[in-house]
């Protein structure tokens, strides 16, 4: 009934193939206009998972009171600590302007409150080592806080020296001085970037990275509607920072989950227009291949150029806009769809061949070929709305769409295609479709049937240990480019622990059960340290304030001398550097100074600077007091802010800060360090499981990786599941008989456990990209095993050397040419799908072209006769 229904309607289309094409033409535009008006993507990731899991509940109360998910990162590089911070104020206050592109803009490190009680932060033996070196330091201070230029820099230098003469320090203990001072003259006078740092001097010791750079927390304005939500804002910010940085030599670098996702999807969309290009012009170069007439690739194009439209317009209907793996239905429905006009146009070609009549070939290819491509096309759709049930909607609406554009490419393939062959009416087949040159391949596979079938048993049975080691990626940051500015960003950020990088989060409900989860938290071994709002609070103040105090008593006079004087003269300064640089080769030719060899080259290195500048033009020694007198008085000024520390409670730390650790409502934030610090995927699942285990309701950092990877694993079983089930289903109604199903999905999961096999030997992972290919297996893969087994079950033998085999063949090749087209874009999450739809298609053929035949043997009514 079905064979006559669909050939009754194939005669019908071709007898009124203009109607049926004009009608299609309508359609066609008609959808394609819908689809172009209501085109959305929503790029929320956050959306691509259901908002009723109990974990993602946690994660959402957690990101409506802090809002960490939709935050974007301007790091401020610079040269010096004191150009860093001067950079990160002034861009935080230049975007805090622009109230059209950002929400918040928030520069903790920047809060007038740390440049007050700074120094109480400091652990108490630091900041006794710190105080001591301010208190030595005094007359140096004092002679650069009286006179802030070149020539004041000069009278420290020469105190310095006067201190190696009365053997309060050595000439080696001079020499990281005079080095960075040498660098800084030596750069300016040859025209290079100079910058010169106080603090660094101070230290005694190099700037950490952390030292030289300012994170600024921005909460862009979102459109979700645009592939790149976040791209006006960071356009803006980038804008402003072209204006500010260069004249503090510091660079912008963007990172965080906003500027991550904007550069991953924008990725994809620079590559979608060539990836498309290549694609297209391979599939019509094996279309070529395949069916050797432009008539008939013009018929097949039309068709799926019909169907896509149908499609795009009926499922952007059902889901309202396509999230950022749902859009992936372009490319499965080219790579399918074209199978099935593949199909039906090389039996076409076959019956042409045998009947040179062009509506009778048509409706003979309806005949053998019409049930095949319903089973197919409506197995195909089972698989893909097989992923409709799950939590994770990013796959649950492609399968939607592309279970729908399954039934949408069977429909116009068996109403439009063969109205469009009638009416473009391709030339006789004058060589047959077969491939008879594989006889001698269909009698060896024949003659040892039994040995082919118990030795792939045996390999694929011995490669089974092999699936124990197959490894799940759980990192999202893996599917990113580590060479994208956001990524690179991420990873260096990552080394610092007070940026709080792969902490765990918990809510509590106020300071005192914030306190008692804390305690309760630092217990669990895995955890380095809990920190709450109350670790605002600097421990230790007493001693810490007594410490300041002195140091501020004892800097007083030196900070804040009586008299300032003058600024100097050009002649002064370049009498004052000549006077220094003669001081500087004295000290070098000190007998007394005898053995201190890093202390005498670096004398003499500064002495030639010196005396270069001296004789340079006057812009030379102006830059040289920009550079290197703009950072002192800077840090004088936080020298005397910083002495000015009052004793901190929990009333006195600024909203700004309160903000990030409390709510309005009086929810509290707890962030939980990891101990193990390696970063390791083994690591941050058990810090992850450790945490979850005292506290289920933890949330953000490894927990939602790790939640969100347990998911989309649960949700890809159940699909395969309800795939494998409802396929089983159909093909017992369909075909009924149990064995005719078995013949059809042993050699799917013979091609999905091969599949899996290959990915451990060639050490490729599962990944949230890639699990994707294979529920997809189940669904491409049957259909090729349903052509196989229909032919069959109608008598065919010697199957290699069918039309079918050359149809099976070309539309493999154009699926996977669409699929593999993945594999080639610079998007590593997109490559590695791409790469895995390639390898689970190879599997699936050489299943259905090499081992199904064996496996069904001998048609079952040439059984019977023989028996």
């Amino acid at each position: 009934m079905l064979t006559s229904a669909i050939v009754r309607l194939v005669k019908f289309c071709v007898r009124h193939a203009r109607a049926v094409v004009a009608a299609f033409l309508l359609i066609t535009v008609l959808c394609g206009l819908y689809a172009a008006a209501h085109m959305k993507i929503n790029s929320d990731i956050n959306a691509m998972l259901s908002p009723d899991l109990s974990w993602r509940k946690s994660e959402q109360t957690f990101e409506r009171a802090f809002h960490h998910f939709d935050t974007l990162y301007a790091v401020v590089d610079a040269p010096t600590p004191e150009l860093a911070a001067q950079a990160t104020n002034a861009l935080t206050a230049k975007l805090a302007e622009d109230k059209t592109n950002f929400i918040s803009v928030t520069n903790i490190a920047g809060l007038p409150f740390f440049s007050r009680e700074g120094l109480l932060f400091m652990p108490l033996p630091d900041l006794e080592r710190t105080t001591k070196g301010l208190a030595q330091g005094a007359p140096l201070i004092q002679d650069l806080a009286s006179d802030p230029s070149l020539r004041g820099m000069v009278s420290a230098l020469e105190d310095g020296l006067i201190g190696v003469n009365s053997k309060k320090m050595t000439l080696d203990d001079m020499a990281p001085v005079f080095n960075a001072a040498s660098q800084t003259v030596e750069d300016i006078l040859a025209g290079r970037p100079a910058s010169f740092s106080w603090r660094v001097l101070a230290q005694g010791q190099p700037a950490t990275p952390a030292d030289l750079r300012g994170v600024i927390a921005v909460r862009p304005v979102l459109d979700y509607k645009e592939v790149q939500a976040g791209l006006r804002a960071s356009t803006a910010l980038r804008a402003a920072a072209d204006e500010l940085l260069p004249r503090y030599q510091a660079r912008l670098r963007l990172t965080g989950p906003v500027a991550m996702s904007d550069e991953e999807f924008g990725t994809i969309k620079e590559n979608a227009g060539r990836n498309g290009a290549i694609t297209g012009a391979i599939v019509l170069f094996i279309l070529w291949r395949a069916l050797r007439s432009w008539r008939l690739i013009g018929a097949v194009v039309l068709n799926i150029v019909a169907g896509l439209a149908v499609t795009a317009a009926a499922g952007l209907a059902l889901v309202g806009s396509l999230n950022l793996i749902s859009v992936y239905f372009f490319v499965l429905f080219v790579g399918i769809g074209v199978d099935f006009g593949i199909q039906f146009s090389v039996r076409y070609r076959a019956e042409r061949h045998e009947f040179d009549n062009l509506h009778e070939a048509i409706a003979r290819a309806a005949y053998h070929f019409g049930v095949p491509l319903t089973l197919a096309g409506f197995a195909t759709a089972c698989g893909f709305l097989s992923f409709a049930p799950t939590d994770f909607k990013g796959v649950s609406e492609l399968g939607i769409i592309a279970g729908l554009g399954m039934i949408i490419a069977f429909a116009v393939s068996i109403t439009l295609l063969p109205a469009l062959i009638a009416l473009f009416n391709p030339a006789g087949e004058p060589e047959p479709m077969g491939y008879a040159a594989l006889a001698p391949v269909d009698e060896f596979m024949s003659r040892h049937r039994k040995a082919i079938i118990v030795g792939v048993a045996l390999t694929v049975g011995a490669g089974l240990p092999l699936l124990y080691h197959l490894r799940f990626d759980f990192n999202p940051i893996h599917l990113r480019d580590a060479n994208t500015e956001s990524v690179a960003t991420y990873l260096d950020l990552k080394r610092d622990r007070n940026l709080e990088i792969d902490n765990i989060q918990l809510l509590a409900p106020n300071t005192a059960e914030a306190e008692k989860k804390a305690e309760r938290l630092a217990q669990i071994p895995e955890v380095a340290s809990v920190r709450t709002l109350m670790d605002m609070v600097p421990a230790q103040q007493d001693e810490k304030l007594a410490l300041i105090a002195k140091t501020a008593a004892a800097l007083k006079a030196s900070l804040d001398p009586d008299e300032i004087q003058p600024a100097p003269t050009d002649a002064e300064i370049v009498d004052s550097l000549n006077e220094a640089a003669q001081r500087l080769e004295e000290a070098a030719k000190d007998s007394f100074n005898a053995g201190q060899e890093k202390g005498i080259a670096g004398a003499r290195r500064l002495a030639a600077a010196l005396s270069a500048l001296a004789k340079a033009p006057s812009e030379k020694r102006l830059t040289a007091d920009d550079v290197m007198v703009g950072p002192l008085v800077y840090d004088l000024e936080q020298f005397r802010d910083l002495l000015t520390a009052q004793k901190v409670t929990l009333a006195d730390l600024p909203p700004e800060l309160v903000a990030v650790w409390r709510t309005p409502d009086g929810q509290q934030r707890l962030s939980i360090a990891p101990k193990d610090q390696s970063g390791s995927e083994e690591s941050l699942r058990a810090f992850a499981r450790a945490v979850l285990k005292v506290e289920p309701n933890a949330t953000e950092g490894p927990v939602s990786i790790l939640e969100a990877s347990q998911t989309i694993i649960r949700a890809f079983f159940q699909a395969a599941g309800w795939a494998l089930a409802s396929i089983a289903l159909l093909l017992i109604i369909m075909l009924r008989r149990v064995s005719d199903m078995l013949l059809t999905l042993i050699p799917l999961m013979l091609a999905a456990v091969v599949t899996m096999e290959l990915m451990v030997l060639l050490g490729m992972p599962l990944n949230f990209a890639n699990i994707i290919a294979l529920p997809l297996l189940l669904g491409v893969g049957v259909a090729f095993k349903i052509y196989y087994i229909m032919a069959w079950r109608e008598g065919g033998t010697n199957l290699l050397q069918t039309s079918l085999t050359r149809a099976v063949m070309f539309s493999a090749a154009t699926t996977a040419t669409a699929f593999g087209s993945l594999y080639f874009s610079s998007h590593p999450g997109t490559s590695s799908m791409g790469e895995l739809l390639a390898l689970s298609l190879v599997s699936t053929l050489a299943a259905a072209v090499l081992f199904q035949p064996i496996l069904m043997g001998k048609p079952r009514e040439k059984q019977e006769a023989q028996s």
